[in-house]
């Protein structure tokens, strides 16, 4: 093992998770182990405090310390929606040499995967011996190669428990119930919603994800049909859903169809979260054209993803794991890359490393084996595939008592 000294940085980006930190400790508290890691840095609001020289010395954080971080949920270096291109990169890059800074340990999505591998092509350029490592992060589960990603099994634990509970409600206030959960192009965390689905009639019923496209018609007939069936009917709905392709061949999220405004956020992406227009538009549109009263709606938002007390034991494990990976990875086997998570057996994992260029700006959807044939339901085979990653489910018991006959 060749040895490179120098410092350590590490740094948090996108959305925050309940498992984050896990990841920023594991891989402080293995820098920490070997002796050509001389200090460990942490960048306060990911890539912005790199450029802005805004840095912690975890280095001096105690072991106690880390370790209460490490299971307290959100980001506790602070993050960021910054999108480096190659300018930015290139100020990260000089600030990397001016600090000395050898190890780069990048806790995000695909775009953190893209700024690493940036970041080492100016390296090679200039011969600047560096690992970059990436470190995986996201509660849309839409990273490729890898089997899930770290923060995915507590959002979707959470977001599983929360249908589970509007089920029970629904039961004794029957109705129409909507519920928007986050996924812009992959809906593996409104698929989740059906994960404590125990009798045959709990709902959510319906469930619409961003990789099949939207019918109105359908949509409006399958709420139909189940009234008459159950009674009732609960929905979950990914907030990238769409109904249109542009002229460029994009998909039109629906939520622009029916308003015929496209705000954007900071990324020219049409903003999706954040609002509660979506759930809003769908419950009108049950109310006019169905006539059904009952109809509510909710949008999840932010507590999906650092919901306190709700958090996969899998996912805080592999979390923390996948930190400590990277740092192994980086100085024993002196490589650059993205951390992966490979599933064996039912259930296990191994780790494993692979080029950067293989994740960065690529995003994976769910799998036609996992989308039921009629687009508004998953299969059991997705089921199978989440399990494990939310976990067990409190039990909800129903009455057993029969009729009184009427007098």
């Amino acid at each position: 093992m060749a040895q490179l000294p120098g410092k350590a940085i590490i740094a948090q980006g996108g959305g925050p998770t309940a498992v984050i930190n896990q990841s920023m400790v594991g891989a402080a508290l293995e820098c920490r182990k070997f002796s050509q890691i001389t200090h460990v840095y942490g960048a306060r609001h990911g890539v912005r405090g790199i450029v802005d020289e805004e840095f912690v010395d975890l280095s001096q954080a105690t072991s106690h310390n880390l370790e209460e971080i490490g299971k307290t949920p959100g980001a506790a270096l602070g993050s960021t929606r910054d999108k480096p291109d190659e300018a930015y990169c290139k100020k990260i890059f000089s600030i990397f040499k001016k600090y000395n800074i050898r190890y780069f340990f990048y806790i995000g999505g695909n775009d953190s995967s893209d700024t690493c591998r940036i970041v080492n092509s100016f390296a090679e350029q200039e011969s600047y011996e560096i690992r970059c490592v990436h470190v995986p992060k996201t509660i849309d589960n839409d990273l490729v190669i890898t089997d899930h990603c770290p923060g995915f099994g507590s959002a979707a634990r959470y977001v599983a428990l929360a249908l589970a509970g509007a089920n029970l409600d629904n039961q004794a206030l029957p109705g129409v119930y909507i519920a928007v959960v986050m996924g812009r192009h992959a809906g593996f965390l409104t698929a989740a919603s059906t994960a404590f689905r125990r009798f045959p009639d709990d709902g959510p019923h319906l469930v619409y994800i961003p990789e099949r496209k939207f019918n109105e018609e359908e949509f409006l007939g399958s709420i139909d049909a189940t009234m008459k069936k159950y009674g009732r009917c609960i929905v979950a709905v990914s907030e990238g859903v769409w109904s249109e392709i542009d002229a460029k061949g994009n998909h039109v999220p629906l939520i622009s169809t029916l308003t015929g405004r496209s705000e954007k956020d900071a990324h020219g992406n049409i903003q999706l979260s954040g609002i509660g227009a979506l759930g809003d538009l769908l419950s009108d549109l049950v109310k006019n054209k169905l006539k059904i009263k009952r109809v509510r709606a909710d949008t999840f938002g932010y507590p999906q993803r650092c919901f306190l007390g709700c958090v996969s034991e899998i996912d805080y494990h592999e979390a923390r794991e996948v930190g400590e990976k990277a740092v192994q990875y980086a100085v024993w086997h002196s490589v650059d890359g993205s951390v992966v998570i490979r599933r064996v057996g039912d259930y296990a994992v191994e780790y494993d490393m692979v080029k950067l260029e293989d994740v960065a700006a690529k995003t994976k959807v769910m799998p036609d084996e996992f989308i039921a044939p009629e687009a508004n339901n998953i299969t059991e085979a997705f089921r199978h595939y989440v399990a494990p990653l939310v976990g067990v489910s409190p039990t909800a018991v129903r009455l057993a008592a029969p009729m009184v006959p009427k007098m």
